[in-house]
């Protein structure tokens, strides 16, 4: 292959067309499904494969981390997904000249897959959904034969790539002898979709979920281990879903009188008090939340919510007469506490500091400390075998007096790019009342001063390219209205509030974990979730801050 005049791949040798264009989408697919053993990949196997029921043609991108990165380029036709390997990626620049390699076609269902292939398994590593949308041939209206003699234009309307690709056949193959695949050159033609020097890797995030390679790695419902017996390849670590509404335990705590009585739930005995108190005032002509209904919430919710606390000491904010009087922290596990309750003595402590902590490793021991008049529920950054040693790094958002919502989102988007150009994993939230906060999960090794130091530095860079959004002076009364990026949780004792935690305000918002493309939203508020919402949140979206129980970083340089 050489470049003509105008810059554009001209191939060299015209082929014959190639016999495959002809088969049934079930035969093209005989080399996909050869590769592969569905009893140990999650992939699909393409016997379920359906056209789009509106006729639009399919693309998909998927960035796809094997042996080594590279995008898989899939184009809808006549059935299947027709594909090509691009190493560098395909690019909007239309200066640049990508190698694509041409490899088996994929079933129509795979456009959707997002997730990892085990290791061993051909392919092993994982994918996210890159960009996906429609396309139409131009130049013909065969796009099989199209591609059987060498040449593809293609008019993609994607949520990343737009406009005219090209792939040109050249004669180079590569591969095992016996198992040549074809080369071929990918452009994109000068038109008025041309970006110069647009750059693939820097837009890493999946259009179908918003997460980036690593954060569908640590993802622990796509974890599979090849090395097992097929049926014990898939290791489930999803976590527990949430009591379900219609559950017979939350069926008895409705019956209980408003004076309360003895609730089992989640295997123990509790003595509930006061159902009908009003705990959360109402929001927007809605009616107050009373303790029944917290506590309800709570049942349902700590299944979900203990892998975030289990192992580490937990500090409760109280607000025993309701989120509309003033609230205290209440650290010591009082002696009246039940004594399966779990708990932890500080060797640390000093006399006049708190000796034992509770620990709530069961979902019944967050029911206790809610039915204690608990609204807030704040674990310690390290665990207790380890309490000097933080197994998080925290980023806290905090708004002043006069930042407005969108300029915490500004904020926010800030922190995610430089999250992406450090290659950090990160798990954001909304407060669930003005803020945004950040947990990035490190594995054992730094200390607290190290990690305090590591955020400082990551937020005043990031405070330097706003410097009228952000104020570091300590006092509120002295940032002038401004946001603070407070590094200082970053201690020993120093909390952020739990995801799924609620906070003391009108309707019991909730501090809900969010996606990092979620920031394009513009309907995301940080109070924007209920106890009486979120679970519909939960059914559609699932955990996304599962990533966060997974330490396995460590905290880049930065300089």
């Amino acid at each position: 292959m050489s470049l003509g005049a105008t810059g554009t791949p001209r191939v060299m040798s015209p082929r014959k067309r190639s016999s495959r264009t002809a088969e049934k989408p079930g035969e093209r697919l005989a080399s996909y499904r050869r590769m592969r053993d569905f009893t140990a990949t999650p992939e699909p196997s393409g016997e379920a494969a359906a056209p789009s029921p509106d006729g639009a043609r399919r693309f998909v991108v998927q960035r796809h981390r094997a042996r080594a990165l590279h995008y898989d380029l899939r184009f809808e036709i006549d059935g299947v997904l027709v594909s090509w390997a691009v190493p560098k990626g395909p690019t909007l620049d239309p200066s640049a000249r990508r190698l694509a390699v041409h490899v088996e076609d994929h079933p129509l269902e795979y456009a959707d897959f997002e997730g990892v292939i085990p290791s061993g398994e051909y392919g092993g590593g994982d994918v996210i959904v890159w960009d996906r949308g429609t396309w139409e041939p131009a130049k013909t209206d065969d796009p099989a034969r199209a591609v059987a003699e060498g040449e593809l234009h293609a008019e993609v309307h994607g949520e990343k790539l737009h406009g005219r690709l090209v792939l040109v056949r050249t004669d180079a193959t590569q591969g095992d002898p016996g198992d040549r695949k074809e080369q071929w050159m990918l452009l994109h033609k000068n038109d008025e979709s041309a970006v110069k020097g647009w750059d693939p890797e820097e837009h890493p995030r999946s259009v179908l979920t918003g997460r980036t390679n690593d954060e569908v790695k640590a993802d622990p419902d796509r974890r599979w281990h090849s090395a097992r017996p097929a049926d014990e390849a898939a290791e489930d670590v999803t976590g527990p879903a949430p009591l379900a509404e219609d559950d017979d335990v939350l069926a008895a705590l409705d019956e209980l009188p408003p004076a309360g009585g003895t609730w089992s739930v989640h295997g123990r005995d509790l003595a509930v008090t006061n159902l009908d108190k009003v705990l959360f005032p109402g929001r927007d002509g809605e009616d107050p939340v009373t303790k029944r209904e917290f506590l309800r919430y709570t049942a349902r919710i700590a299944p979900v919510l203990v892998p975030y606390l289990e192992g580490r000491a937990l500090n409760l904010h109280r607000y025993p007469n309701g989120a509309d009087t003033k609230g205290f922290w209440h650290k010591e596990l009082p002696s009246h506490a039940p004594s399966w309750l779990a708990r932890w003595e500080n060797p640390l402590a000093e006399d006049d500091e708190t000796q034992t902590y509770l620990v709530a490793d069961e979902p019944a021991a967050l029911v206790w400390a809610a039915n204690f008049g608990a609204l807030e529920w704040h674990p310690w950054t390290s665990r207790v075998e380890a309490p000097e040693c933080p197994s998080y790094a925290l980023f806290d958002l905090d708004p002043g007096e006069a930042t407005s919502w969108d300029e915490v989102v500004l904020l926010a988007k800030l922190h995610r790019t430089a999250f992406e150009r450090l290659e950090v994993r990160s798990q954001a939230k909304v407060t669930g009342s003005r803020g945004i906060q950040v947990w990035v999960p490190i594995a054992s090794g730094p200390t607290f001063d190290d990690t305090r130091a590591w955020v400082e530095q990551v937020s005043r860079t990031i405070g330097k390219l706003v410097p009228d959004l952000v104020s570091w002076k300590w006092q509120k009364a002295d940032r002038s209205g401004r946001a603070r990026l407070d590094y200082t949780q970053n201690a020993i004792n120093k909390t952020l509030v739990a995801p799924y935690s609620t906070r003391p305000r009108p309707g019991a918002p909730v501090s809900v974990p969010i996606g990092w493309h979620e920031l394009d939203d513009p309907d995301l508020r940080p109070d924007r979730w209920t106890i009486r919402t979120v679970f519909d949140r939960i059914a559609e979206r699932g955990d996304p801050f599962r990533g966060a129980l997974v330490h396995d970083q460590e905290l880049p340089d930065f300089r």
